[in-house]
């Protein structure tokens, strides 16, 4: 199932074995890491190291599909142990990671390989609690969002919950923010400092210039809306 170029083809009996999940556990959630368009009876849509849309990593080219969606990522390289690999994601790369992952309305499935006795890697660990402080602090910029409807690249993604939109700023290269939003505005706040912030909304546009501290992984503004 893992060697695409060598494996020997099978009729995994995909309508039948769906087909029964769903008779004897029909609340159970069925998805399909094969990387293609979803199958009648799959309930969500996995995209494999990448977010949805996006085919960085060459594996999930197929079509966003209407079902919910989910990004499957490791920390580090492979799926599983490897005591060489050490390439793990920083923090602030995860943060991102789960950041456009929300800007994309989907949910994130994070791996952690463990250890051969079971337990899982100290950096892991680290890498969780790290994340778990973030969204102490910010995680209803995340949890129970939906997608904001605007992204520019890798730099910045938009998440929103009822009438608060939440830009979400991912480099501190980006200094002006141009963008389109539907609504009236009601006010613009740095959502960490809940401070407020200067803007220009005319013509279903909202602009402003936007100075982001070099050691934030995700430079949060709310925009509430009337």
């Amino acid at each position: 199932w893992d060697h695409d170029s060598d494996s020997v083809p099978f009729d995994w009996q995909l309508p039948y074995q769906y087909e029964l999940i769903h008779k004897l556990q029909p609340s159970c959630l069925v998805g399909n890491n094969h990387h293609q368009v979803p199958f009648e009876g799959e309930d969500i849509q996995i995209f494999e190291r990448d977010v949805p849309g996006e085919n960085k990593a060459g594996l999930s080219g197929q079509a966003i599909s209407r079902l919910p969606l989910e990004t499957c990522q490791t920390m580090n390289g492979m799926w599983g142990y490897k005591v060489a690999d050490q390439n793990y994601k920083s923090t602030a790369e995860l943060i991102r990671l789960l950041v456009q992952t929300s800007g994309k309305g989907a949910n994130l499935l994070l791996n952690v390989g463990p250890q051969p006795d079971g337990t899982l890697p100290e950096t892991a660990l680290s890498r969780l609690a790290e994340m778990g402080k973030w969204l102490e602090a910010n995680g209803e910029t995340i949890y129970g969002t939906q997608a904001g409807g605007y992204i520019e690249g890798d730099t910045l993604t938009t998440t929103r919950k009822d009438n608060r939109l939440f830009i979400h700023v991912l480099s501190d290269k980006v200094t002006r923010i141009d963008m389109p939003l539907e609504g009236k505005v009601k006010r613009v706040i740095d959502f960490s400092q809940k401070s407020p912030l200067k803007y220009k909304f005319g013509k279903g546009r909202l602009t402003m210039d936007v100075a982001v501290p070099a050691d934030v992984a995700d430079y949060i503004i709310e925009v509430e809306l009337k």
